[in-house]
């Protein structure tokens, strides 16, 4: 295998996990941001509820986004598969 694959085989492995984990990190910075800010106006500094909130967001994202996600690592997995066989 030659340097240059190398550097493509790490390059679509860093965009593969940019595409799978930043919606839910945005998600999850979204809700933190508008959690603080409800918690802000109402005077209300509990933390569990930034938590319980963004969990629940990430939670749904995985229901509702897994097999998008699991798509895209399969695909990854096969393209490593068939640069291993070659």
């Amino acid at each position: 295998m030659e340097t240059t694959q190398v550097v493509d085989v790490f390059r679509d492995g860093i965009g593969v996990v940019i595409r799978l984990a930043g919606p839910m990190l945005l998600l999850s910075m979204a809700v933190g941001v508008l959690t603080a800010i409800i918690q802000a106006v109402t005077q209300i500094h509990e933390q569990t509820i930034s938590f319980i909130l963004k969990l629940v967001v990430v939670g749904l994202f995985l229901v509702i986004g897994g097999d998008w996600m699991l798509g895209n690592l399969q695909e990854y997995a096969r393209e490593l598969l068939e640069l291993i066989r070659a």
